[in-house]
């Protein structure tokens, strides 16, 4: 496979705009370890490889637990993940899926079970971001390197 478009460097400022609110969401005070899940769970299900690739790399180069990275396409099953995460990864799937879920409300009682408005708002523009990034990523088939 080959990338068809850079847009990094087509449309730079744009590009720059978007890195810009990822840094942002970095430093909103979401927990790091949350951040890499959500990151994580919205790439996967978009069939993002280049995201994966990078957020599995940024995960455990944040001291993020193998098994718990293997795990978390199969969250549901597992009960490696608190209940903070699972609201946070069933609000990932929601958002992400929302031309299948339309984001119901149980997905929203269990997210706000467990976090602030606040952090609602936070965790859901993250995910806006990384879905994003992904089509961008997937739609110019962005290149993860091969070690």
């Amino acid at each position: 496979m080959q990338q068809r478009l850079n847009i990094a460097k087509l449309a730079p400022d744009l590009y720059r705009a978007i890195r810009e609110l990822d840094g942002a969401i970095r430093n909103c005070g979401v927990d790091a370890q949350l951040l890499h899940l959500v990151k994580l769970r919205a790439s996967q299900i978009n069939g993002c490889a280049f995201c994966v690739d990078m957020h599995v790399k940024e995960a455990l180069d944040g001291g993020f637990a193998h098994q718990k990275l293997h795990l978390v396409s199969a969250w549901q099953e597992s009960a490696y993940f608190s209940a903070r995460e699972r609201a946070a990864l069933e609000w990932t799937e929601s958002v992400t899926l929302l031309a299948d879920s339309g984001i119901p409300d149980a997905a929203y009682e269990v997210v706000r079970a467990e976090f602030t408005d606040t952090e609602i708002a936070q965790l859901t523009v993250a995910i806006g971001t990384i879905n994003l990034l992904n089509r961008i990523a997937v739609g110019s088939r962005m290149q993860h390197p091969v070690e």
